[in-house]
């Protein structure tokens, strides 16, 4: 007769125990991540402005043996210029005049250094011309340079277009940029048979303002004065969790 062993019903029960909690254990730690199961996704959103204000900076510079010398001979200078922006349509609220400057300009060493000895003195004033006529400031600034050929020394930097209403756009366009997240977002879960739940995590990325149809991007975003016809971008990255 074979002699019975107290230990193989205690060692059944536990081998069976065991067999169970793994069981339960890896229901549960799959129930767990498909719960944390979650897809990112990039939407974007673009759209086409028109600047509705330009400026255009110059400076009238000139220079003189003394300092009154520069500082009459730009007072003479300075109504032409004057007086050319106004015959452009410009009225007197739209220029602008900074405080003019007067500055010695020193003789220089051989070894490239400036010298106590003052050769003549320069005496430069900016003036400033802003309209919502974005093309006629554009205009100007082709034409303006030709007062040259008066002995007037006013140089222009290139016009800067900008869009006034940018703060409501941005607004608009991230929003359109969210939705365009979420329509991604929908798609891929339908795509491998899930159902969308709530978003967990949501960034806006930088706004790029840039000229048409250009490839330009910043990590700091862009803002671009140079064109009147500008296109606006933004991003949204955005996390949403699978159920």
């Amino acid at each position: 007769m074979k002699k019975y062993n107290p230990f193989i019903l205690p060692v059944a029960i536990l081998g069976a125990s065991l067999i169970i909690c793994m069981l339960i254990f890896t229901m549960i730690w799959k129930a767990r991540d498909q719960a944390n199961q979650t897809i990112t996704v990039t939407g974007s959103a673009k759209r086409e402005i028109q600047s509705d204000l330009g400026i255009l900076r110059g400076t009238l510079q000139v220079s003189g043996p003394t300092a009154e010398v520069a500082y009459q001979t730009l007072l003479s200078q300075r109504p032409q210029v004057l007086a050319y922006i106004a015959s452009q349509g410009f009225p007197d609220k739209d220029v602008n005049q900074t405080t003019i400057n007067l500055n010695p300009v020193y003789e220089m060493s051989q070894q490239g250094y400036p010298t106590s000895r003052i050769m003549y003195y320069t005496a430069n004033q900016s003036i400033d011309v802003k309209s919502g006529d974005v093309n006629k400031i554009k205009q100007v600034s082709l034409d303006i340079t030709s007062l040259v050929n008066k002995g007037i020394s006013f140089s222009v930097n290139p016009p800067e277009y900008y869009y006034t209403k940018l703060a409501e756009l941005k607004i608009e366009i991230q929003a359109d940029a969210a939705k365009d997240a979420l329509n991604r977002a929908r798609k891929i879960a339908e795509a491998t048979g899930s159902d969308l739940g709530p978003i967990s995590n949501a960034r806006m990325g930088v706004i790029q303002i840039t000229p048409v149809n250009s490839n330009m991007i910043s990590d700091y975003g862009i803002n671009d004065v140079s064109s009147i016809e500008k296109e606006i971008t933004a991003v949204v990255n955005a996390s949403f969790r699978l159920d």
